[in-house]
């Protein structure tokens, strides 16, 4: 375990190696959040899954609400919950304190990967490299 910038403890094993997360508190407490959205194909969470690409967090009003944009993709562009996914992803960080919108956008440049993911997710998996 190591402490992030504001002293909380996270897993560098469970951070994907790929993602780009603004340094607004809630980009991290978005996190938090999706951790808890799991791809109904595989028994691991769509952050350590790595199929968050971007998360961005912009200041909106005079008070501190902010919008956040999240970019995302698939496993597959056949994935069965492709139109419910990005339901997921805005019922889990829409009741985080501060947000006002929340916006999902699915990208398939880059294509998905095994190597997006963080390497709890592989070890999930028994997915040794």
């Amino acid at each position: 375990m190591v402490k992030n910038a504001v002293g909380d403890e996270y897993d560098e094993m469970a951070e994907p190696p790929e993602v780009e997360l603004s340094s607004h508190p809630i980009a991290r407490a978005a996190v938090e959040s999706l951790r808890k959205v799991f791809d109904p194909e595989i028994p691991v969470n769509i952050y350590e899954l790595g199929l968050i690409y971007k998360i961005d967090v912009m200041e909106t009003d005079e008070e501190g609400k902010s919008d956040v944009y999240v970019e995302m993709t698939l496993t597959s562009p056949a994935c069965p919950v492709a139109q419910e996914m990005p339901g997921w992803v805005q019922g889990a960080i829409f009741p985080l304190d501060g947000v006002r919108n929340v916006d999902v956008d699915i990208v398939w440049d880059p294509s998905w990967d095994p190597s997006k993911m963080a390497e709890t997710a592989k070890l999930q998996l028994n997915m040794f490299v």
